[in-house]
């Protein structure tokens, strides 16, 4: 059976709302912020692009147009179609392993001392609070420019996801003021 990656749904889904061309693609990303949670870079839409055509899922033709380079104009088939649906089914219907780099550091943060680890938890926070900021701003312009919510969802969701990270550490902060995190029995 035929699957396909994230980056590749992104480009995808794109798609089915209707033919484009790439830089239309790269506008599309860009516009609606979707490289806060998708690591799609300019570069990478042709290649995906690509593989999703090589696998049928899309086709292309080529368009001139007067007085400028032709382009080449991506549209979703059938088939692109209905594995778009079968992977929305698939991410909405179940939770998934998420691999964080921040869970390598709170294993081995018996290495550091308590007040190291504190410090390195306040930056986080810090880095959390400038993200909450970002998030609210992008939640705010898309609501006055009209974004339905879906769009205004990919903000939202991370935005809540932050609250309760916050939330999270500095439950675990004051656990580390205890001692009780740094004692034999830490990983």
């Amino acid at each position: 059976m035929v699957r396909i990656t994230g980056r590749e749904a992104v480009i995808l889904g794109l798609l089915c709302e209707g033919p484009q061309y790439g830089y239309e693609l790269e506008k599309t990303l860009e516009e609606r912020g979707m490289r806060a949670w998708t690591e799609i870079g300019f570069s990478s839409i042709y290649y995906l692009l690509k593989k999703l055509e090589s696998k049928d899922f899309i086709t292309s033709t080529v368009k001139d147009v007067e007085g400028k380079p032709s382009r080449r104009i991506y549209r979703v088939t059938e088939q692109g179609k209905t594995m778009m649906k079968q992977k929305v089914k698939s991410v909405l219907s179940e939770s998934r392993k998420e691999i964080s780099p921040f869970d390598l550091g709170i294993a081995y943060s018996n290495l550091l001392s308590p007040e190291q680890v504190i410090e390195c938890l306040d930056l986080y926070l810090e880095s959390l609070e400038k993200r909450k900021v970002f998030l609210e701003n992008s939640i705010h312009e898309k609501k006055k420019g009209g974004a339905n919510y879906t769009v205004i969802a990919l903000f939202s969701r991370p935005l809540a996801r932050i609250e309760a990270e916050r939330e999270w550490i500095e439950e675990f902060k004051e656990e580390i003021k205890k001692g009780c995190c740094h004692g034999k029995n830490s990983p």
